[in-house]
């Protein structure tokens, strides 16, 4: 098996990265988590909680996440699913005023070279 480069399991705080969703599942691996590698250009590294303005920014911005297309297995997001998002995506969406919300404990630390953690925690779904 050819070695992936696979980044360490850590989420923004350095510990043990969380699940973000196995139903649907999630994940540049389709392994639950927002594990990413060097071979994951969009950096799909944040866990968030999608809703319905966001489903529809981003279909409006050229990425469908609603519409099922079972020949890949991807059943299609429906408002309160939880998804790991590019970061470069999460950021622009930030920057139009539809940012979803974001599980910092399921977000990689990865994420932080595109997006700052002080932005990430504003939006925080666990945070106390």
């Amino acid at each position: 098996m050819e070695e992936l480069d696979i980044e360490p399991s850590l989420n923004v705080f350095d510990e043990p990265l969380i699940p973000c969703s196995e139903d649907p599942v999630t994940g540049f691996f389709r392994d639950g988590c927002c594990n990413t590698s060097k071979h994951d250009s969009g950096s799909h590294t944040v866990c968030v909680e999608v809703n319905k303005e966001f489903l529809e920014y981003s279909r409006f911005r050229g990425n469908d996440l609603s519409t099922p297309i079972p020949e890949f297995g991807f059943p299609g997001l429906v408002p309160g699913d939880r998804w790991c998002l590019c970061a470069a995506r999460w950021l622009e969406a930030h920057q139009s005023g539809m940012a979803p919300k974001v599980f910092l404990q399921r977000t990689h630390k990865k994420a932080l070279e595109i997006v700052p953690l002080k932005l990430l925690c504003q939006f925080a779904k666990d945070l106390n």
